[in-house]
């Protein structure tokens, strides 16, 4: 019997992983897709009961054993199992919730029309996270499909409130009782194999002084001002060290001054004034270390400026980056699935926060993988290209194969 090597020693039977693609239909597929797409799921308010019961309908329909667990109302999150009761469990996990549309006249495709034009799939949702549901979905139905006998069992887990609190994945780590060799969380990577996630160490900085009339600055201290000071201090001594932070499968470490609160009047000396900055950290950085870096830049820069003060608070998530193994069982597996479609071979980091931050801080071994540009995440007119999702939903299933299947690890 043929056994085709993928990446890094992993194989894959060509007989079985023969067996599973020809189960993957592609007009099913993407039928998939847009009837999520088509089923609004927006957060805020984050109800996605409608969503979860599409998913579950076509995963109980393929012989999984379905259970729902709600951490709040309209909010179920699906665990859908599959396989052999014995060997390795493999889980993959996604997000049903959306970001909001924003101005819809900004879009020439409606957001929840899921339209398709030029082999893309359009609407909000697409991309993320609605791309990488199918392609879990799809991939693990495809499996069950094929009539391929397995040594492990298969869990596809599909959740509420990526996008605000991460409480759907948190709520299904404590009450499903998962304890999974590894989760492979779907979100747009361009299909392909992301090793870990980039860690949080947001501030916010606040200055205050002294408030006057306007028509008097003297009298007063601006706290506009001492931000404004801050802002260029940071440009100058921060930004340029930050793009000679790097790490081989990582983008550089970052940080970008996206909130700005201040004053209160047109012709009144604000006595305060605030950013917040959104520092993205890589493996080997330290979110501790990088707040006391920002607050020493911040200290110095309104230091000869009398009647000024200024603090420096860390966020109320600050986490280090989170890195699997480039070796372990969950990269080769998926690298071996790309290897065997022609797809990259080049693990690389995720810049963006996935709930793959909660499985990796419950200790279990996480990668990132699936369809989509991550550039277009959030925007008007988000699109996913129909091919993309279904080289994700074969992606899927044979990385699965190769951990759960018989030539697998």
């Amino acid at each position: 019997m043929q056994r085709v090597n993928g990446a890094n020693g992993v194989g894959i039977r060509d007989d079985d992983a023969r067996a599973v693609l020809a189960a993957i239909d592609p007009d099913e597929t993407i039928a998939f897709l847009r009837e999520l797409v088509r089923t609004p799921s927006v957060n805020p308010p984050g109800d996605v009961s409608a969503a979860i019961a599409i998913c579950e309908r076509e995963l109980q329909g393929a012989g999984f054993a379905v259970r729902t667990f709600t951490h709040a109302p309209g909010k179920p999150n699906l665990v859908a199992e599959w396989g052999a009761d014995d060997g390795p469990l493999l889980a993959f996990n996604a997000h049903l919730d959306v970001v909001p549309t924003g101005d819809e006249s900004a879009w020439t495709h409606p957001p929840f029309a899921a339209e398709i034009a030029d082999g893309r799939v359009y609407g909000r949702g697409a991309g993320d996270d609605k791309a990488s549901v199918t392609a879990q979905v799809m991939g693990g139905i495809a499996l069950a499909r094929s009539g391929v006998k397995l040594r492990g069992r298969l869990t596809v887990t599909e959740v509420a409130d990526e996008e605000t609190t991460g409480d759907g994945a948190n709520h299904i780590i404590a009450e499903a009782g998962l304890r999974p060799m590894g989760v492979i969380v779907g979100e747009q990577t361009l299909n392909r194999v992301a090793i870990g996630e980039k860690g949080t160490a947001g501030v916010n900085i606040v200055v205050t002084g002294r408030t006057a009339h306007g028509a008097l600055p003297w009298e007063g201290a601006n706290a506009v001002e001492g931000i404004a000071h801050v802002i260029v201090a940071l440009g100058k001594e921060l930004h340029p060290q930050l793009r000679e932070r790097t790490h081989p499968y990582f983008m550089p470490s970052s940080a970008s001054v996206n909130l700005i609160e201040g004053g209160v009047k047109a012709n009144v000396v604000p006595d305060r004034c605030s950013i917040f900055i959104d520092r993205r950290i890589i493996p080997g950085e330290d979110p501790v270390a990088t707040t006391a870096e920002i607050r020493a830049i911040a200290e110095q820069a309104v230091s000869a400026i009398p009647g000024l003060a200024v603090q420096v608070l860390p966020s109320s998530e600050m986490r280090a980056a989170t890195m699997s193994e480039p070796d372990g069982v969950l990269a080769r597996a998926m690298l071996a699935a790309n290897s065997y479609l022609g797809l990259s071979t080049e693990p690389t980091g995720f810049s963006m926060a996935t709930d793959g931050r909660h499985f990796a801080a419950a200790g279990i071994p996480t990668i990132i993988y699936g369809p989509g540009d991550p550039r277009l995440a959030h925007v008007p007119d988000e699109w996913v290209g129909i091919d993309e999702v279904l080289e994700a939903t074969r992606a899927y299933a044979l990385g699965a194969l190769a951990i759960l299947g018989r030539g697998g690890d």
